[in-house]
């Protein structure tokens, strides 16, 4: 056992618990446009002056798309039972419609072979935000025909890899999507318009059902959404605090799942947005009501929330704790918020099943000492979100598996290389990959698991 194990019991977690760790395509592939890829929403975005830190593009990013075997052979020894990836559109579909791109196709299949070789399960997501730029020169999610779009492409994936991929993931967290692409303008396309965020997230949730529906057509059990949830705590309780919590918690964590289970949107919505919110019909928000066969969970923070008529749109203030701990991203460390919000889905949607697909921490990393990175604050984190996530499990909650953000150092999107979330680390200039102590603890617990009678 490593110096810095985990202390986590491994009885307390089920048998057949999935252990993962998690990427994207855009943030660790590089060679975006090899082999007659199309490029992407967050390839012009990356390219454009000011969009991110330092200028930094994922041009190279881990060089996953040249290294992919040597990156199976690490998840391989660090005993991943399963690894959640995510497929890049343009490299199937370079135009986001029409003419396949076999050699983008290969990629994944091969990918996919070796990942069963060395008995881990893939979870395969579809969407990671990068849209080809194809289509959002068509409109993009604000497009009636995005969801017609996404199906076909979900479609060609089915049946090249549906009878090896059991787990697969329709979007990840299409609120981040419209809010970071379409409200704040912070992540690609880089809008900023009060009245597309609402139609987007429409359209997300029809490409999510009419992807959802196609799948079941081809025989694939097992399709899932991925929501980015953080649990909303008052500030005090004063009327004005606790009406924007619930503002807030509508917002970020009722929109995209209230029309799934319950076949509405939350009533908080409409004044959020005035006369920007679309009317809907009773016909369309129930074609909407389809709950996915699980839920994945990305779970990093709280907020804790007072009123604040400046703010916009939401018309609610975040605000910390004097004194908790923060991530290097700014993100308040509160594992019991992990245990709060598995028990919120559990309560709120009928316990659905559950996999927490993202769960992870960047921090500054201490240089490396003989040949190890002692990330001792990773190590903690991990721990003590694994201890919330099997408090949850001993409220009943049906939670299945566990993916670790993220396998490797990558590109943070407009962060560039600044932040890093990586249980392994990669040295930019050399590609090296070097396994910190967060990676060895994660590894240990896995064994300990595996092991037990």
């Amino acid at each position: 056992m490593t110096e810095s194990a985990i202390a986590l019991p491994a009885e307390i977690l089920p048998p057949g618990f999935l252990w993962g760790a998690a990427t994207s395509a855009y943030q660790i592939e590089g060679s975006p446009l090899a082999d007659g890829a199309g490029a992407s929403i967050w390839h012009r975005f990356s390219h454009t002056p000011g969009r991110t830190l330092n200028g930094d593009t994922g041009d190279l990013a881990c060089d996953h798309y040249r290294r992919s075997d040597e990156d199976v052979a690490l998840m391989a020894a660090l005993g991943l039972g399963a690894y959640r990836f995510s497929v890049a559109w343009a490299r199937i579909l370079p135009e986001g419609t029409g003419q396949l791109n076999q050699r983008g196709l290969d990629f994944y299949r091969g990918l996919v072979d070796r990942l069963l070789e060395q008995g881990i399960e893939p979870m395969l997501t579809l969407y990671h935000w990068d849209l080809p730029e194809a289509l959002d020169a068509r409109g993009g999610w604000t497009s009636d025909a995005s969801p017609e779009w996404f199906a076909d492409y979900a479609r060609i994936l089915f049946r090249a890899l549906g009878d090896r991929v059991r787990f697969w993931i329709t979007l990840n967290e299409p609120w981040v999507v419209t809010a970071g692409g379409y409200l704040f303008g912070d992540l690609a396309p880089g809008h900023r318009s009060l009245s597309e965020a609402p139609v987007v997230a429409h359209n997300l949730l029809r490409a999510h059902a009419a992807a959802f529906t196609t799948g079941r057509a081809e025989g694939i059990p097992n399709i899932g959404l991925a929501v980015n949830l953080e649990p909303q705590y008052p500030a005090s309780r004063a009327p004005e605090d606790l009406a924007a919590t619930a503002r807030r918690d509508a917002f970020i964590n009722r929109w995209f799942l209230d029309p799934l289970f319950l076949g509405t949107y939350p009533s908080e919505l409409e004044g959020i947005f005035g006369a920007a919110w679309p009317d809907r019909t009773r016909s369309t928000l129930d074609s909407l009501c389809a709950p996915p066969d699980f839920i994945g969970v990305n779970y990093y923070s709280r907020s804790v929330v007072q009123q604040d008529p400046t703010d916009w749109p939401v018309k609610a203030g975040r605000v910390h704790r004097e004194g908790r701990p923060h991530t290097a991203m700014g993100w308040e460390i509160y594992p019991q918020g992990l245990t709060d919000i598995l028990v919120w889905l559990k309560e709120r949607y009928g316990n659905p099943p559950l996999y927490i697909t993202e769960n992870g921490a960047a921090f500054e990393d201490p240089p490396a000492v003989d040949g190890r990175i002692h990330d001792r604050a990773r190590v903690a984190y991990l721990r003590t979100h694994l201890l919330a996530a099997a408090r949850a499990l001993r409220r009943g909650v049906d939670l299945r598996g566990y993916f670790a953000w993220s396998l490797l150092d990558n590109f943070e999107w407009s962060y560039g290389y600044s932040k890093r979330f990586g249980l392994v680390q990669v040295d930019l200039a050399t590609q090296r990959r070097l396994l910190k102590d967060s990676a060895l603890a994660y590894r240990d617990l896995i064994l300990r698991c595996r092991e037990r009678p």
